[in-house]
């Protein structure tokens, strides 16, 4: 593998306790040929992933599908308390057992055996062989060893199922610490999906996923968002995590929180405003009664009520209206909320925007081994009275797409330029905020760590 001079051996990160020395990123990692097949054996091989939702496997029999480069993972419930994952491979001849659809993100359904469609070998649920078509020509050789599929390590956490094709890795509780911890309280595996689409991108996966896990961008990427208020955060690395958040305004200690008021002169009208637009012209990181309990702040405060008794009535009365429908928040210590922030990027590529009673969600994963390519998913979940969760599939849904709505198009903007930026000789290395971006440096001192490269080197 390739190496540049930006990558060097000292090493520097911003910390839980606060933002360290600056550093540089050499640009290898995102354009690399060399570095993106390296990640094939030294990182994907041997991270936790997270494949799905638990509830997109309720009945024994269902299944779903994940590819990750050379790798097709089909992960199934067998029992009603039990899920597995195999290799999604034939043990005759490797043929794939389960076909992903044409313009699919992957294949999910129910089975009661997978059949191969080439020879017809038959798995039951619980990878073993049951069926060799003149299995008596094999003299005996073709043992249940030989024959029965190849398990890997899957569990779940938050509502998520997680896989990791490393058989001596360690357990998902340890590697998601601390973030499982401080998620837990958040009660994430209660949500639902509003609504979750997925799209292809001309970058690296790494350019997509530090889109996201930064605040730096906002005043300059949505402008539109500076009407509400000033937007400015804070990014700690968490271990092999990190996490990021807003800086409290005065006397406000609560509104770290993705549940943010609106600025100006009178907060009732600006939150209602800012609830609005939010709900639509991104349709995250809000619901519906959320909204509705927003606007009716200028009726039920008067003019002049101070902001923080304005967010008390405002996520009291969004709070009733819920537990009227059958929607019960979680209960968590106000300065719990502001320690966790409000997003985690769990390594390596997933993070999560949490909230009580609504998360956004994103992954970013390779396309092949051209680094300029990446899959990248978005996903909105929120609490939902008990059967009346909607229905929800993968959509795939392009770039310029109006699906998108307004918001989310705006950071899609930067991605295919950054990417082809970052390939000019005039880049000297990404140089991230070490306060507002410490997200992006965490990520490669893990990533470093794991591909054997030297740390990213500190600025002088």
């Amino acid at each position: 593998m390739s190496t540049t001079a930006e990558i060097l051996e000292e090493t520097a990160s911003t910390t839980a306790e606060g933002p360290a020395k600056p550093v540089t990123i050499g640009a290898e990692a995102y354009i690399s040929e060399d570095y993106a097949r390296a990640e094939r054996d030294k990182l994907w091989t041997k991270v936790w992933q997270q494949v799905g939702r638990v509830e997109e496997i309720p009945q024994v029999g269902n299944y779903l599908t994940y590819d990750i480069l050379d790798e097709s993972i089909v992960v199934v419930r067998t029992t009603p308390d039990t899920i597995r994952a195999y290799y999604n491979v034939c043990s005759h001849r490797g043929r794939r057992l389960v076909d992903t659809p044409d313009g699919a993100k992957n294949a999910c359904g129910w089975k009661t055996s997978f059949v191969c469609g080439f020879h017809g070998w038959k798995f039951n649920l619980e990878g073993q062989c049951t069926h060799v078509r003149e299995l008596a020509d094999w003299q005996g050789e073709l043992t249940p060893e030989r024959t029965r599929l190849s398990e890997i390590k899957v569990d779940t956490w938050g509502g998520w199922v997680w896989i990791n094709l490393d058989p001596h890795c360690e357990p998902l509780r340890d590697y998601l610490e601390p973030a499982a911890s401080m998620l837990d309280p958040f009660e994430l595996q209660n949500m639902r999906c509003r609504w979750r689409k997925w799209v292809a991108f001309d970058c690296n996966w790494k350019v997509a996923l530090e889109a996201f896990n930064e605040i730096y961008h906002v005043d300059v990427t949505h402008p539109e968002f500076l009407q509400f208020g000033e937007f400015r955060g804070w990014a700690k690395a968490q271990g092999k995590h990190s996490n990021i958040g807003y800086d409290a305004p005065k006397n406000l200690e609560e509104n770290k929180a993705k549940l943010r008021l609106g600025a100006g002169a009178d907060t009732r009208i600006s939150t209602a405003q800012m609830q609005v637009y939010t709900w639509e012209q991104v349709n995250t990181n809000t619901t519906r009664t959320l909204v509705d309990a927003a606007l009716r702040l200028a009726d039920e405060l008067p003019e002049g009520t101070p902001p923080e008794k304005v967010l008390k009535h405002w996520l009291d009365s969004a709070r009733s209206a819920d537990v009227a429908r059958g929607v019960v928040w979680p209960t968590v210590d106000p300065a719990h909320v502001g320690k966790s922030g409000t997003a985690w990027q769990i390594f390596p590529n997933f993070q999560i925007g949490h909230a009580v009673n609504n998360a956004l969600c994103y992954s970013a994963r390779p396309a092949g081994y051209d680094p300029n390519k990446c899959i990248f998913e978005v996903a909105v979940y929120e609490l939902f009275p008990k059967g009346a969760e909607p229905k929800t599939e993968w959509e795939y849904t392009p770039v310029g797409d109006p699906r998108w709505l307004s918001v989310l198009p705006q950071d899609f903007s930067n991605m295919a330029a950054v990417q082809r930026g970052m390939k000019s000789r005039g880049f000297r290395g990404t140089q991230p905020n070490p306060y507002r971006e410490g997200a992006i440096a965490n990520l490669h001192r893990n990533l470093a760590q794991y591909m054997g490269t030297g740390q990213p080197r500190r600025l002088k």
